[in-house]
């Protein structure tokens, strides 16, 4: 029979690997007299994807210190923020966390019959919310609002009345949920600080905040839904793991933006307490770490290998991945993945012998385009005016582009520069060298024509997805069937904005780090 942990114990297990936590002095008053009382909401928007073991392995180290856990299914609030889920969605979406998210907590080994599990529209359309919503809404300032949500309601030019509600409902939430700390990720901490200075005027206690760190993912940025090369699906198959975890941004020696080690650390290290490095007898076997900090400092000094760590990993993550897939191998479950997130992005191709009476969808979420780092430009041994680049676009080995650039930039401009390359192309041989990739430039309409490459914002990384906005989703195509001519219908209505942003019909390329644009050349075409 396990013993009870005491106060420092529980203390360890609620903030360990938390990045923050606002009322560290309240946390302890309460612990001294009683357990916990903490809440987790997730609003039910894209699907959930491996990151989210992050929170459920620290639910885990709060049941483990006594904490009373309830877990909020925002459903409301995946409609709030833009629409995310729609109307007649919202249903079928909150049904699918709620399978997935028990799912996940059982691969963890966590009892469900110690989580209290409750939908947002349980309590939040009854008259005394809707009361207190409008309560808030009579103190709360648009200014604030807008700074609450920054980091989480999508941002867009013309925002919704409804992105402006979310923060407030989330504040209300500690105090229909009767808790006493609400646990989230830093980018919620802005709503955290909202939540302090409101619920006060209204009468209620402040709350204490418990905030995780963002976990960076695979492409080195956040771990997004809406960006399939940065997460893992929790439904991915054995060799889509694979394949997304040989692509995974895990430069030698390099621990900062490690999505990697960051899922080692934050996942892996507090279920298991171990973490096992298999390799190969003659590289010196398998090495098991008891703590996380030896590993990183292992992997900073070289002596582990990307390889052998992403191997080792994804064997690790299948363990916890089969359970989930095994639940969801059933009819129902199936119908359901499908029914709550259906592919708008592609079309279903005609049977053999019949004419497509549809036709086919073509949308930019089909273009897998990502930034690139240039190592190195040479000139094309067989070809006076071409050039070829090796470009990083966070995969194991850099891609071989073959382009005539160099006429328009000098090369020692294109050295080292950030650029963005559309990547599902067929490759095609050109002279003799294989070229991997197309660079995206914008180009001037009349004569002389000028080029300038497509400028991602500052501080993106190598192998960040470039999307259109409100094209987030979807997945895009493994290859662009030359005879489809996809990505020539859609650059038909690429432009360069009158403020030298990258458009496609009005709608502006974006990383997660803001708007893709050109230095000069306004007004001109993307080819």
């Amino acid at each position: 029979m396990e013993t009870a942990p005491g106060l420092q114990e529980k203390y360890h297990l609620i903030t360990r690997n938390l990045q923050e936590v606002l009322g560290e002095e309240k946390l302890m008053a309460i612990l001294k007299e009683r357990e916990l009382k903490i809440y987790w909401g997730t609003a039910t928007t894209g699907k959930p994807h491996v990151a989210y073991f992050v929170p459920m392995s620290k639910i885990a180290d709060f049941l483990k210190a006594g904490c009373e856990v309830t877990i909020l299914f925002a459903d409301l609030h995946a409609y709030l923020d833009n629409m995310k889920a729609p109307w007649e969605l919202l249903e079928l979406r909150t049904r699918y966390y709620e399978n997935v998210i028990k799912a996940m907590l059982e691969s963890i080994g966590v009892p469900l019959e110690k989580l209290k599990f409750i939908r947002g529209t349980d309590y939040q359309l009854s008259r005394e919310y809707t009361l207190d919503v409008y309560r808030l809404s009579s103190v709360v300032t648009q200014h604030d609002s807008k700074k609450a949500g920054a980091e989480v309601v999508k941002q867009v030019e013309h925002p919704l009345l409804s992105g402006l509600l979310y923060p407030g409902l989330q504040a209300l939430d500690e105090e229909y949920l009767k808790v006493d700390a609400q646990f989230g990720g830093v980018d919620q901490r802005k709503i955290f600080t909202f939540a302090e200075k409101y619920l006060p005027s209204l009468g209620y206690a402040k709350r204490i905040h418990l905030m995780n760190p963002m976990v960076p993912g695979l492409t080195g940025s956040k771990m997004s839904s809406s960006e399939e090369d940065s997460k893992i699906d929790l439904l991915d198959r054995k060799e889509d793991v694979k394949k997304k975890l040989k692509k995974a941004f895990c430069e030698p020696g390099n621990v900062e933006n490690n999505g990697v080690l960051s899922f080692i650390k934050h996942v892996l290290f507090p279920l298991k307490s171990e973490f096992v490095v298999l390799r190969e007898e003659k590289w010196g076997g398998n090495k098991t770490y008891t703590a996380y900090e030896a590993l990183e400092k292992d992997f900073a000094e070289q002596v582990v290998h990307p390889g052998d760590l992403k191997n080792s990993v994804e064997v690790a993550l299948n363990k916890l991945l089969d359970p989930i897939r095994e639940k969801f191998n059933t009819v129902e479950l199936k119908q359901l993945s499908n029914a709550a997130y259906p592919n708008l992005s592609k079309s279903k191709p005609a049977e053999k012998g019949t004419k497509n009476s549809e036709p086919e969808n073509v949308v930019p979420s089909r273009l897998d385009i990502r930034v690139g780092k240039v190592l190195s430009v040479e000139k094309h041994p067989d070809a006076d005016s071409l050039y070829v680049e090796k470009i990083d676009v966070g995969e194991p080995e850099p891609r071989t582009v073959v382009s005539g650039l160099v006429q328009f930039v000098p090369k020692e401009q294109l050295q080292d520069r950030l650029v963005v390359l559309l990547c599902n192309l067929k490759p095609q041989k050109m002279r003799g060298v294989e070229s991997q990739g197309m660079v995206l430039c914008a180009s001037s309409v009349g004569e002389p024509r000028q080029v300038e490459p497509l400028d991602p914002p500052a501080g993106c990384c190598a192998g960040e997805r470039v999307y259109v906005e409100g094209y987030e989703g979807g997945e895009p195509d493994d290859e662009l069937k030359p005879k489809k001519k996809v990505f020539e219908k859609l650059q038909a209505d690429f432009h360069i904005s009158e403020d030298c942003v990258a458009q496609w019909k009005q709608r502006n390329f974006l990383t997660k780090l803001g708007r893709v644009s050109c230095k000069s050349l306004k007004g001109g075409s993307i080819s």
